[in-house]
């Protein structure tokens, strides 16, 4: 299901493909990467096999910009409790009242990564890093579908200070919190600051924002939640 992009040309990344890297491929990834990961409407319709939706989409703000984004310091350490490789399982978001099971995420064979079959579904890039090493973790969900609301649905309401706690197999947690919400256009996203593998523990939450344009393939814009390492 999931496989490096055809050698011999550069990897897909319109419409939000991630090209799968490992290593010190990485770090070149992160500049790489175009565009955010596109959930949401624009790639539910096609995965629901509609055109259009059968429910207007949600109300978002014109533009979402809220609280200030973390300043990245790549000396900073995280303690050691927080440095397991183990794999996420779970997301909650006490804020919005969602629990949801995190299925992983990984680069398809047309070199886009591949978004949660169901909207009621989130996932995390699992060709990145681990929530709780060095470097960003990136989640994704739907906003919407074609029959109602995505797992994301109420992501813009979230707001600084708020938790997000991920449980992992190995039965330990990791909870980060909410530093800044922004809305970024589907071909403007700065990638440098959502997607990199350095740096003290970040957790990315990613859907569909901004106006809906059945005509240009969906959402517009892409909004990121940006999250740090909670202390204590």
């Amino acid at each position: 299901m999931t496989a490096p992009a055809p050698s011999g040309r550069p990897p897909r990344t319109e419409r939000g493909g991630l090209p799968r890297r490992t290593g010190g491929e990485r770090a070149a990834l992160t500049r790489r990467i175009v565009a955010a990961v596109a959930v949401g409407a624009g790639i539910s319709l096609a995965a629901f096999g509609t055109a259009e939706l059968t429910a207007p989409p949600p109300h978002l703000p014109d533009h979402v910009e809220v609280g200030s984004l973390p300043v990245r310091r790549s000396a900073d350490t995280p303690s050691a409790p927080h440095e397991s490789s183990a794999t996420p399982i779970l997301l909650s978001i006490p804020a919005l009242g969602l629990e949801k099971p995190l299925r992983d995420l990984r680069v398809q064979q047309d070199g886009r990564l591949g978004v949660p079959e169901d909207a009621s579904e989130v996932g995390w890039w699992s060709d990145g890093p681990a929530p709780g090493r060095p470097g960003a973790a990136v989640v994704v969900g739907h906003v919407d579908s074609a029959t109602g609301p995505g797992a994301f649905h109420r992501l813009s309401s979230l707001r600084p200070g708020d938790r997000i706690v991920l449980a992992r197999d190995d039965q330990s947690t990791v909870t980060f919190t909410v530093r800044a919400l922004r809305e970024y256009g589907k071909n403007s996203l700065p990638e440098e600051r959502v997607y990199t593998d350095t740096g003290p523990p970040a957790l990315r939450l990613i859907t569909c924002s901004g106006p809906y344009d059945r005509a240009k393939g969906g959402y517009q814009d892409n909004l990121v939640v940006y999250a740090a390492l909670a202390s204590g």
